[in-house]
């Protein structure tokens, strides 16, 4: 994860199966809105990361690629401070696309942001 957003924005990863990726964020001037909340967009890469992994593990060959190709987010709890948990779970898993639902929640368990993330599975191309 060095040199990239998940390094940059302080994200941790806790679990990674193909059944279940967990990750941490802190909540704090790399994260922060103006206003001193939590981003929306930083919870949004921290699905994506999540989803991305989860997809990554669930890859039936080493020719394939996990590719972002939708995400929505809907922001249900303000953060300003500590931790943020991402839980990705599947919904779907093809051939082609794989479908996350992932819950982002607080140091209290309290729902923060609840997203699906739909990745596309492409063979990958020779440089």
């Amino acid at each position: 994860m060095q040199n990239t957003l998940m390094d940059h924005l302080g994200m941790k990863i806790i679990e990674a199966t193909p059944d279940k990726v967990v990750i941490t964020m802190p909540v704090d001037e790399r994260t922060h809105q103006p206003m001193g909340l939590l981003h929306g967009g930083a919870s949004v890469a921290l699905a994506e990361s999540a989803a991305s992994i989860a997809s990554h593990l669930n890859l039936q060959s080493d020719d394939k690629a996990a590719v972002g190709l939708e995400i929505n987010a809907n922001h249900v709890r303000s953060v300003r401070e500590g931790t943020v948990t991402a839980t990705a779970t599947p919904v779907h898993r093809g051939a082609t696309t794989m479908v996350w639902d992932i819950r982002i929640t607080d140091e209290r368990n309290h729902l923060v942001c609840i997203s699906r993330c739909t990745v596309a599975i492409v063979t990958k191309r020779n440089r």
